[in-house]
């Protein structure tokens, strides 16, 4: 359910995380989605981190309270529907912000049906040359600091042999090409107590990526992992 998890440590700066967009919520007046989109603000800037499918992200911000035309950035974990059907909607509210994404997040996408046809669940309305028609959309392809202790691991190695991505994906309507999903990311914040990882459909594996993010870290201790 949208809800708000505090962090923050003596000496470091403040950070805030609201969930914005899920499949439950509580309070009267939000809407629940089957997606995911998180507001963080970390010192002075606010992230948009993933969008929903976009029918629930700006009644949600609204009745939460959250300025989502104030966003410095907008990042996408990967390039499903359901994590970026709320993008043209955050971008027409925003002036002069970024977007940050793995380049394969506009390649095609499909999911295969039970009965062998094919769905297609990329980016809606949007794509690569229409972004950057309306943000400043930045490549991420390796481990990048957005802001002061904010950080994205961009594409995560594959290392465990029991972790796949998660479902029949794949880059071609005929189902012929698996997609490996390359633009699957994760976020994590640096904190005394240690590191507070979010992750969001973890395509590339719950383990692989949080042992990418302690091996980023140089082993520092994962004190949350926010899933």
């Amino acid at each position: 359910m949208p809800r708000r998890v505090r962090g923050g440590d003596k000496g470091m700066t403040y950070a805030r995380i609201t969930i914005l967009v899920e499949n439950t919520v509580r309070d009267r007046g939000l809407l629940a989605e089957h997606g995911l989109a998180f507001w963080i603000e970390r010192g002075s800037k606010r992230i948009l981190f993933d969008t929903g499918q976009g029918h629930a992200l700006r009644n949600n911000a609204q009745k939460l309270g959250v300025p989502l035309e104030s966003a410095d950035a907008v990042v996408l974990s990967h390039g499903h529907y359901d994590h970026t059907g709320g993008l043209c909607d955050a971008l027409k509210m925003t002036r002069d912000t970024i977007v940050l994404a793995h380049p394969a997040a506009f390649a095609p996408k499909y999911a295969r049906n039970p009965d062998g046809t094919a769905r297609d669940i990329g980016i809606p309305l949007l794509d690569e040359r229409k972004v950057k028609g309306l943000a400043n959309l930045i490549g991420v392809h390796g481990p990048r600091e957005i802001c002061e202790g904010l950080y994205l691991t961009g594409p995560v190695p594959r290392l465990t042999d029991f972790e796949d991505t998660g479902g029949p994906f794949f880059v071609d309507e005929a189902c012929r090409h698996p997609d490996e999903l390359p633009d699957d990311q994760a976020a994590f914040l640096e904190t005394s107590a240690g590191t507070v990882v979010i992750l969001v459909c973890a395509h590339a594996g719950v383990i692989n990526t949080l042992h990418y993010v302690r091996q980023l870290t140089g082993h520092r201790p994962i004190h949350t992992v926010i899933v």
